[in-house]
């Protein structure tokens, strides 16, 4: 299989919403380095600190790699430096500490129990910058007796409730396709620590911020829960047929499936009138939407036999000429390929080192303009001298000692495995 092509960024700048604020990012896999690069698509500056035996855990990811790295990787890791120290020796804990002494938000997806042996917990680090925004994303949060906990996506899926709302109810339950929980949870890291530098501006102090992946997961089901929590009724997963709404959910064509949201008298209405068929809006006990729920069963396969006569879209062009909320299935090829989406700048392609990296964009817009890649997601430990100039105002000397001692790597050191 070859690399699918994308028009290369037009962009070379990010927002600057958060310009000038500086972040380390400690995280490793998806949940937290996802947080950190929306902070960076909105113009933060992100330095990835990595340890110096591989890396970010999701750099070993795959396949699929493209010019020996993972996509995996290269999903959530644009618009950052990475920086290889050795925080295992003190002087390059040390090291992290002059850092952090410079930074406005720290990230760490380390357990409770190794932030505190590596001092990276918030109680020692603010003793170094009172005013650092310290995030701990962790599977479970910092307190409880589930802290120690692993955790990855999908044990957030499963404690969530979602795994069991997902599929049909004659099969195993089934996880969301997309890494949800670490998707969820590292937008609570950026929602979060936007809060907590608005907040910082107004009280002048830094703030301790406690993520739990399974926290953000569950907050996901907020309406199936509360919905079993007001009524006592127990919702079973049901491949989604099922819903609060009647008529709600995918239907097949002649040809190809479609979905079909029917979520309001108007709409039903004008279904039917769509269909030239106006006069099953008055004869029937289909009025409301209590009605429609109470009859689904009978209205599912009276709809289901009419959109089996006619291929998928011409049922799409039809429903969008009446304002009814329906549209494909898409696989990954077609939504990728989509002309909107492009154009929205929803996908697009940076070039490194001879390939061109694809990206997702960020999809959101302020005043017209789109946050793009302005520096490819950076290989193990390339940033290391530079930031330490930047950051800290190291000398060439300084520098070479540290890589003679090995506290810190760049690129080359690293890669050559000086293990």
């Amino acid at each position: 299989m070859s690399q699918i092509h994308l028009p290369l960024s037009a962009h070379s700048n990010s927002f600057d919403a958060l310009q000038n604020i500086k972040v380390l990012d400690l995280s490793t896999s998806i949940a937290g380095p996802y947080g950190c690069q929306l902070l960076a698509d909105f113009g933060a500056e992100v330095i990835k600190i990595e340890k110096p035996i591989g890396g970010d855990d999701s750099r070993a990811w795959g396949p699929p790699f493209l010019n020996n790295e993972s996509l995996w990787y290269l999903s959530v890791n644009r618009n950052k430096s990475s920086v290889v120290i050795d925080m295992t020796q003190p002087e390059g804990r040390r090291l992290l500490e002059k850092l952090v002494a410079q930074a406005d938000v720290l990230v760490t997806n380390f357990l409770p129990k190794v932030q505190k042996k590596l001092e990276v917990d918030a109680a020692h680090l603010h003793q170094i910058n009172p005013q650092l925004i310290h995030i701990s994303l962790t599977g479970f949060g910092l307190e409880g007796e589930r802290s120690s906990f692993a955790c990855y996506d999908l044990i957030a899926e499963g404690y969530s409730g979602v795994m069991d709302m997902t599929g049909e109810i004659d099969q195993d339950p089934q996880k969301i396709g997309t890494p949800a929980a670490d998707l969820l949870a590292g937008m609570d890291l950026a929602i979060a620590t936007m809060a907590a530098l608005i907040k910082r501006s107004r009280d002048r102090q830094g703030h301790s911020i406690d993520i739990a992946m399974v926290d953000s997961m569950t907050r996901f089901m907020t309406p199936r829960l509360i919905s079993y929590l007001g009524s006592g009724a127990l919702p079973r997963r049901d491949g989604a047929k099922e819903s609060v709404i009647a008529i709600y959910q995918v239907f097949q064509t002649l040809d190809e499936p479609i979905t079909l949201g029917l979520g309001n008298d108007a709409i039903w209405k004008r279904f039917w009138t769509a269909l030239n068929e106006p006069n099953f809006i008055l004869n029937g006990p289909y009025q409301s939407n209590v009605d429609r729920r109470q009859h689904r069963q009978e209205l599912v396969s009276l709809i289901q036999d009419r959109l089996k006569m006619r291929p998928r879209n011409d049922w799409l062009k039809l429903f969008q000429a009446n304002n009814i909320p329906a549209g494909p299935i898409n696989r990954l090829d077609q939504i990728s390929s989509d002309p909107e989406m492009l154009k929205r700048g929803m996908f697009y392609a940076v070039p490194k080192d001879g390939v061109v990296i694809p990206q997702v964009g960020l999809g959101i817009q302020i005043d017209g303009e789109q946050s793009f890649c302005h520096k490819p997601p950076p290989s193990l430990g390339e940033d290391t001298s530079n930031v330490l100039r930047d950051w800290l105002n190291f000398s060439s000397d300084d520098i070479d000692q540290l890589l003679e001692h090995k506290i810190i790597y760049n690129t080359l050191s690293t890669i050559k495995g000086e293990s």
